[in-house]
């Protein structure tokens, strides 16, 4: 019975001091990064010549910054969403000799433009688009 509670003791007190050190070495990688905000499946679409050529779903990435947390900007992801696709329909980031991808500094200066008015100022420091995919692949092309 000794034996027992001896070796379940040991093995206890060796799992309890690995997930301490891998819990210590995730604060410190999770401190360094900052804080950011993805917007996920975002369509875009592109306009040629009046007409809707092809969507593009984009995600987004915002690094938070002014002490912003990932929780209050999460309430704010419908009104990016809404105004970022009002600016798509307004002036197409379109890119002139592709279909299949949008201009991605447009769109992040467009985000950055609108950050302000919708988070409030500074609470927004970058922008970046992480993935773009195209509803249509083929049978895009530029006339």
């Amino acid at each position: 019975m000794n034996r027992r509670k001896l070796l379940t003791a040991g093995t206890l007190l060796a799992a309890g001091t690995t997930a301490s050190t891998a819990l210590a070495g995730e604060k410190k990688g999770a401190a360094a990064a900052p804080a950011a905000l993805n917007i996920a499946g975002l369509g875009l679409p592109v306009i040629a010549g009046g007409r809707i050529r092809n969507y593009i779903f984009v995600t987004l990435r915002l690094t938070l910054g002014g002490g912003a947390t990932a929780e209050q900007m999460r309430a704010k992801e419908p009104f990016f969403r809404d105004a970022l696709v009002k600016a798509a329909h307004r002036t197409p980031f379109v890119v002139a000799t592709d279909w299949t991808v949008v201009n991605g500094p447009a769109v992040c200066a467009s985000v950055m433009r609108m950050a302000p008015g919708i988070a409030g100022a500074g609470k927004i420091a970058s922008a970046e688009i992480l993935v773009q995919t195209p509803r249509r692949r083929t049978g895009v092309r530029p006339v």
